[in-house]
């Protein structure tokens, strides 16, 4: 008797867990990037703040928190640049829509290509301003 009713609900209990363990595997699937503010193209303000991204590494999708201070002015434009290491500079990637309020955060479609490069710290947040139309506060992405 015990054996008719602990089998069916031991065979129960393991569909269960293999059913729920991918899913919760895949649900928080991600790579995380990290990257600090810094000065660029010779500003003469004291940007802070950070930058925090996952890339799910099968879709590609990358969802980004942003925060900032210390700029000369509001910030009027946001991209993802690269290919690019932390002293060289590098075209727009990915534009990143506004409002340009701190902390932005949202998320982009990235091709297989700049997740590469991305995964290879190759890519870099750059946050322009009405002073600094090149940029006025730069992060490195580097993995986490």
């Amino acid at each position: 008797m015990f054996f008719r009713k602990t089998v069916p609900v031991a065979l129960l209990a393991a569909s269960v867990f293999a059913i729920s363990t991918p899913m919760a595997l895949a649900a928080g699937k991600g790579e995380m990037f990290m990257g600090q503010f810094t000065t660029e193209h010779g500003t003469t303000s004291h940007p802070m703040g950070d930058v925090h991204a996952r890339l799910n590494p099968t879709t590609h999708e990358l969802t980004y928190s942003i925060h900032w201070s210390g700029l000369t002015g509001d910030v009027n434009a946001a991209h993802f640049h690269g290919p690019a290491a932390a002293d060289q500079e590098a075209g727009v990637l990915v534009p990143i829509d506004g409002p340009y309020t701190s902390p932005l955060k949202g998320k982009v479609q990235l091709d297989s290509q700049q997740a590469a490069e991305l995964e290879a710290g190759q890519v870099y947040v750059n946050l322009h301003t009405q002073a600094y139309p090149n940029g006025e506060a730069r992060a490195q992405l580097i993995k986490h």
